[in-house]
């Protein structure tokens, strides 16, 4: 799998769902290019800096299997290209998506966290501040930070953090941004997965069972 740079290209009649779709995307970090008909889809995605394409398969110039076919033919290289829909969601609709040469189909409505993952694998993003800094190991945590981080990737949520933690829902939600920006991802979903690529979970983890074998061995003495 070649992973691309550049950008984003959201093709979508449907203005609400390109917006939304487009959002989701800039929040995560990745720079977004919004068309609305298949011809400005075709042409978007040729130009240079265009890394991916989500197609959604209906519009009212021509099929975005029309559309991926003119991509994927005769080219060597190219965008990335997701069908993205929610009109054409039977796994027949899927399958041909995918023989036409699309990298993936996913259906709607979707988790914008999932779609963000899924484009990842693809396409990167821009830098964050923490990876334009250099910042490629683990940050520097408060103990109640790890502590919140901890719970989050046992896949807690955020009221039972506080009841565990005795602290308020309000108070569990400013850590978890604080992390969210210590860690340098824009999701609780990237929080999580780059938290146990840093090691992070299993150094508190490590911490606090080093910790409760100290306190044993104080108790016998």
């Amino acid at each position: 799998m070649t992973e691309r740079t550049g950008l984003v290209v959201v093709a979508d009649a449907d203005r609400r769902a390109r917006e939304t779709t487009a959002a989701s995307l800039r929040r995560a970090g990745y720079e977004t290019l919004e068309v609305e008909t298949g011809a400005e889809a075709l042409s978007a995605a040729r130009g240079r800096d265009v890394g991916l394409v989500l197609l959604e398969v209906d519009f009212p110039d021509m099929s975005g299997y029309e559309v991926c076919q003119k991509l994927r033919h005769g080219a060597s290289e190219g965008p990335a290209i997701f069908f993205l829909s929610g009109i054409r969601t039977e796994p027949l609709d899927r399958v041909a998506g995918l023989l036409l040469g699309a990298d993936d189909f996913i259906v709607k409505p979707f988790d914008p966290n999932e779609l963000v993952a899924r484009v990842g694998r693809f396409v990167s993003r821009r830098p964050t501040a923490v990876a334009a800094n250099g910042g490629n190991g683990a940050p520097s945590l408060t103990d109640r930070e790890r502590e919140v981080l901890v719970l989050l990737a046992e896949g807690r949520r955020q009221k039972e953090i506080a009841h565990r933690l005795s602290i308020s829902p309000k108070t569990v939600g400013t850590h978890i941004q604080n992390l969210l920006g210590k860690v340098g991802v824009h999701s609780r979903a990237e929080l999580v997965a780059r938290a146990y690529m840093l090691d992070l979970v299993a150094q508190r983890r490590r911490h606090d069972g080093t910790a409760k074998n100290l306190d044993r061995l104080r108790g016998t003495t």
